[in-house]
């Protein structure tokens, strides 16, 4: 979905649009969650939503979604991975999200938020594996209020450009998200370079 469409969505709705784009993902709603959370910072860094609703908005749409994931990995799990085996590259990413949890055990929350698809498949599996509701809430919930912190600052400070930048984070992942962390810290330090200049020169006259 282009961010325009997008953005004509959210502007109508407005903050239930964010909450439900988000918690209709876990179902398999082909809107990159990434696009939605930084839409909501980008309409709201333009004054055209309220920059907290904005915010709460898309954490609970993903706290929600991560909730509805572990339930039905938990009532549904092996009928629903069934069912998403049968596609070919949805069979691809169970198992890639299984051998993740295999390798890393319960750390693999922690990162999984990192790969699209993943952050869906994951919940349901761990829900299937025995983990308590209790203890899935503890990891999954703070790294989906950081994921959500870091989508939506990326939206406020670069605006209409979130697109490209999301889907550079989508492609490369850890990757993207560092050399877009490494490209923001050299923006800040040239800019305040720049007004340390200027106050340096204006202190001289």
């Amino acid at each position: 979905m282009e961010i325009n469409l997008l953005m004509s969505i959210i502007e109508q709705y407005g903050y239930i649009a964010i909450f439900f784009l988000l918690w209709l993902g876990i179902v398999g709603l082909p809107i990159p969650d990434e696009l939605v959370v930084a839409t909501g910072g980008f309409l709201a860094s333009i004054k055209l939503l309220d920059p907290v609703y904005a915010f709460l908005a898309g954490y609970i749409g993903v706290a929600s979604g991560l909730t509805i994931g572990f339930l039905l990995g938990k009532f549904f799990g092996k009928p629903i991975l069934r069912w998403l085996s049968k596609s070919e590259k949805m069979r691809h990413t169970v198992q890639r999200s299984t051998a993740l949890l295999e390798k890393y055990g319960t750390l693999a929350l922690c990162f999984s938020y990192l790969f699209p698809v993943v952050r869906h498949i994951v919940p349901y599996i761990v829900a299937m594996s025995g983990m308590t509701f209790r203890r899935y809430a503890i990891l999954s919930y703070p790294i989906g209020l950081i994921w959500t912190a870091v989508f939506y600052a990326i939206g406020y400070v670069f605006g209409s450009n979130v697109e490209g930048i999301v889907t550079l984070i989508r492609s490369y992942g850890i990757y993207g998200l560092l050399v877009l962390a490494a490209l923001f810290a050299v923006g800040l330090f040239i800019r305040r370079f720049v007004l340390a200049n200027r106050a340096f020169r204006a202190k001289g006259e």
